[in-house]
């Protein structure tokens, strides 16, 4: 099984509802590629290094998840450079 962390920033300006919505979708579709969630870590609103989009906050989430194949990472990131809630992601393979 490899191991891999997921971080995403979403857009600031949503409502605490419409954050959740994306973070659950986001996790349902980790989920929907058989891999497997083993943590989830809402790291709060933070300042962005730069100005994204012309944000300069956002809320930063980590998922460490387990997966046989990388189906779930490379969906992941396809969904993520779509969603217009999602202004940054990164997904790093993590060595044992």
């Amino acid at each position: 099984m490899k191991k891999y962390e997921i971080m995403f920033i979403v857009r600031p300006d949503l409502e605490e509802a419409n954050i959740k919505n994306v973070v659950d979708s986001m996790k349902s579709l980790v989920e929907s590629k058989n891999a497997k969630i083993l943590e989830v870590k809402e790291m709060g609103q933070r300042e962005l290094a730069y100005e994204i989009n012309k944000y300069k906050n956002g809320y930063y989430f980590l998922f460490v998840i387990e997966s046989e194949n990388n189906d779930a990472t490379v969906e992941f990131d396809r969904v993520a450079l779509i969603n217009e809630d999602i202004i940054r992601h990164l997904i790093v393979k993590v060595e044992e």
